[in-house]
């Protein structure tokens, strides 16, 4: 994850000050639907870097064009990645 719990935590603060403030949501506890942004980002980050993994482990079928110089692993990961975030409708 690239993000550690506390600013996770402020971001999802930051943002639901924000739209408080610009009146663009109306809740009743605001702690709560912190909790819940904080939540949401958390669990797409989880599923982003179980998505990152998955693209390791596929590369590794091409580790030997990838230490020859034949395929660049930068290139090829993002591509992979992208391609499976697709089809499994991520966003990223």
């Amino acid at each position: 994850m690239r993000l550690n719990q506390d600013q996770i935590g402020h971001l999802a603060s930051q943002i639901i000050r924000g739209l408080l403030k610009e009146e663009m949501l109306i809740v009743d506890q605001p702690e709560q639907a912190t909790e819940l942004l904080i939540e949401t980002f958390v669990k797409d980050f989880q599923a982003e870097d179980a998505l990152n993994d998955e693209v390791r482990v596929l590369l590794e079928n091409y580790s030997e064009e990838i230490s020859r110089g034949m395929v660049n692993y930068q290139e090829l990961f993002r591509k992979v990645k992208s391609k499976l975030a697709r089809e499994r409708k991520i966003v990223i």
